[in-house]
């Protein structure tokens, strides 16, 4: 039976994709057939007639299922702006049926489906829906990136409460260090550990953004086989 994750981040610029391709990565290694999904993308070029978004293509390269991208990227738009007004701009109405329907056939192609959502937890994608709709939809255990920067802990803790509050299942969460030289980075680490009801499955370094192959051994050992089980 196919599984699947649900990236989030606490907000846009956290390291959602360099988190969701080494965690494909990390699967693809333990002998599974993975693929990444980017459901809702803002931002790209034009490429053959069809827009291309830079994450989705990191997602696809890393990943090691080949699929549809109409089904690995069912909405993307040219402008990085928020979805909803990127949609609205192009007479496109963002549809969470349409998305679960891609998911669904993913799955039945691959053993783990990394999803990774757009912006933070709760960016609209409607007038009505909003990603953290989008989450329950699929209902997929969520994993949480968090920029270690100043302003991380409420933005990680209000996150968490939102993800808790629609009944969601953790799969637990990454601390991003963003900025290496961020003052008490460990105190706020600590923080997050003591306050999150998550298990923190990494410490991720700064790493280039949209690297194809990142590092993927910051992993907790004793918490990713939990993740999986082939």
């Amino acid at each position: 039976m196919s599984q699947g994750y649900f990236v989030v981040g606490t907000d846009t610029g956290v390291g959602k994709t360099t988190v969701a391709v080494a965690l494909i990565n990390a699967l693809c290694q333990r002998g599974l057939r993975v693929v990444g999904m980017k459901p809702v993308a803002a931002g790209g070029e034009m490429v053959n007639g069809v827009w291309r978004n830079e994450d989705v293509a990191a997602l696809a390269t890393a990943s090691n299922t080949e699929a549809d991208f109409r089904l690995v990227n069912p909405y993307a738009f040219a402008l990085p702006i928020a979805p909803h007004i990127a949609a609205k701009q192009t007479g496109v109405v963002i549809d969470i049926p349409t998305i679960r329907s891609a998911y669904d056939v993913l799955s039945r192609t691959a053993d783990v489906v990394v999803v990774e959502s757009v912006g933070g937890f709760c960016v609209p994608l409607g007038r009505d829906i909003d990603t953290a709709d989008l989450a329950v939809a699929l209902g997929l255990p969520v994993m949480m990136v968090v920029g270690m920067r100043l302003g991380c802990l409420s933005h990680a803790l209000l996150t968490a409460e939102a993800i808790e509050r629609r009944g969601l299942v953790w799969a637990g969460w990454v601390a991003n260090v963003l900025d290496p030289a961020m003052p008490a980075l460990n105190e706020n680490i600590a923080a997050l550990q003591e306050r999150l009801g998550a298990e923190c499955l990494g410490i991720m370094p700064n790493i280039r953004p949209h690297s194809a192959h990142p590092e993927c051994s910051w992993l907790v050992p004793d918490a990713f086989p939990q993740l999986v089980n082939k």
